[in-house]
């Protein structure tokens, strides 16, 4: 095998050779507009590719992206690409295939009703039960003071006539 790089090897590899990649012509510009997400990959030559704002603070994230062979950018569904040839000696090929699916979206949701449901209604007994251990602790320092003061304990609705 060759001691090449793959860009390399791309690079120079001619038209017929990239079966599978889109040709764009030098000096001439695309569109895409996809509706599901996918990654533009440089197949041969140089792309300018200028993404639909908003941009962020990065230069990732810039609006404008030169591609070189090999490399690539992935595009979000709606998020419009005006890509055009910037390569000196002809067409610039690249490639669009969709995104992978990450692992996480692919794994099936686990349902949590059966448990949120107890769950909240133990705290709510908890709740209620701090409350009356309140109550109860009140209550107690009450009997305990009225008992030391002698079990007198003067009553708020009693009269003395």
């Amino acid at each position: 095998m060759n001691s090449r790089s793959l860009p390399a090897f791309l690079a120079s590899a001619p038209a017929s050779a990239l079966p599978g990649s889109w040709k764009l012509a030098r000096g001439r510009a695309i569109t895409l507009r996809p509706t599901a997400d996918g990654i533009v990959r440089v197949a041969h030559g140089r792309v300018w590719a200028t993404v639909e704002g908003p941009h962020g603070r990065t230069p990732d994230d810039a609006g404008d992206h030169i591609l070189e062979v090999g490399e690539a950018m992935p595009v979000r569904a709606g998020q419009n690409v005006v890509m055009e040839a910037w390569n000196a000696s002809g067409a610039s090929y690249f490639t669009w295939d969709p995104a992978p699916v990450a692992e996480a979206a692919a794994r099936p949701r686990l349902n949590f009703a059966g448990v949120l449901q107890p769950l909240a209604d133990l705290r709510m007994a908890f709740a209620i039960a701090l409350r009356a251990a309140g109550q109860l602790a009140t209550g107690l320092t009450r009997l305990a003071w009225d008992a030391a003061r002698g079990g007198r304990r003067m009553s708020a609705c009693s009269h003395t006539a």
